[in-house]
């Protein structure tokens, strides 16, 4: 609980050779007046005397009413000031600022989220503490962490928190990629994260010399198993790896080569399956054929066939 404010006699300094009051940074979050909206309290505290104290903490530090000590100053008039005695200078610094001025739901998310990096709350505590959507404080601390310009411009209500996020958040992508890169590199190339440390070379010419290196062992790598089922096919010819690594050929014309014997290869599998399933289905003619073999009906057939197919089918019906 907080206990009352009370009074305090002693006025504060009112020329410029006095030293300056130490601002709460919460307070300090809140943007002041614009200067005609400032030149009208004064006249008003002019005229009409300071109806609200300046309030101080314990210690001396201004926790309310910026406004109207610049206002006093214009004014020439001495500022009226009292203690805060309670224990929760944040609660009564938003008490007196969200709810009396026209911010917008933006402003305050900012406000708010620049509270927290400065109170060390949570954003979950700072939107349960002050009835603020989560969604916006945490798009206000995307843009104070990656766009801290941009968030004093929500702050003071120059520009929207949604167009500075979108701004933000394109500026966080980058950084994570960036970082994502330098992990790679850390990961799978310390020569050239080293190198990049050292400043002998840019991210992106280490990401791209890192690329080269994947795609090169991906290329040997593709060779060397072709090479392998070539082997196991039974092909006695000079394996590619060993024609690249002798520098015969390059290993992009290895690994064409070895391309092209995978896709003959395949073609070459399917036409036989073809072959053999059409044998498959007329086998019943073999059959028929090889039941009689010295008959009318066989020579006919025989004779009406090439050489290569009449020896294949003497062979077939045999086997029959």
């Amino acid at each position: 609980m907080t206990r009352p404010q009370r009074q305090q006699a002693a006025p504060a300094p009112a020329h410029d050779k006095e030293p300056l009051l130490k601002i709460h940074p919460f307070a300090d979050t809140f943007p002041m007046l614009a200067q005609d909206e400032l030149h009208d309290l004064a006249e008003s505290i002019r005229t009409e005397g300071q109806h609200q104290p300046i309030v101080l903490d314990r210690d001396g530090v201004l926790i309310d009413g910026r406004n109207r000590l610049a206002a006093c100053k214009l004014a020439g008039v001495e500022p009226r000031f009292t203690t805060y005695e309670g224990d929760d200078p944040t609660s009564l610094i938003v008490s007196h600022n969200v709810v009396r001025r026209h911010l917008s739901k933006g402003q305050n998310a900012m406000i708010h989220a620049m509270a927290s990096s400065l109170s060390g709350h949570s954003l979950r505590t700072q939107a349960k503490l002050h009835d603020i959507s989560r969604s916006r404080l945490s798009a206000a601390n995307v843009v104070l962490k990656h766009a801290p310009e941009l968030a004093e411009r929500v702050r003071v209500g120059k520009l929207g928190l949604d167009a500075a996020h979108d701004i933000a958040r394109e500026r966080k992508a980058k950084t994570e990629a960036l970082v994502a890169q330098g992990e790679r590199l850390r990961q799978h190339a310390p020569d050239l994260a080293e190198q990049v440390t050292e400043g002998l070379l840019t991210l992106d010419t280490a990401i791209t010399a890192l690329d080269q290196r994947v795609e090169e062992e991906q290329l040997r790598q593709l060779v060397k198993e072709s090479d392998a089922i070539r082997v196991a096919d039974g092909d006695t010819a000079p394996a590619l790896a060993q024609l690249a690594e002798r520098g015969e050929i390059t290993w992009d014309q290895a690994a064409q080569r070895a391309e092209e014997h995978r896709t003959h290869r395949h073609e070459a599998i399917l036409r036989t399956q073809q072959a053999l399933q059409l044998i498959a289905e007329n086998w019943t003619a073999v059959h028929n054929l090889a039941a009689r073999p010295d008959t009318l009906y066989a020579k006919e057939i025989l004779n009406g066939l090439t050489s290569e197919a009449r020896s294949l089918t003497e062979r077939l019906t045999r086997a029959a």
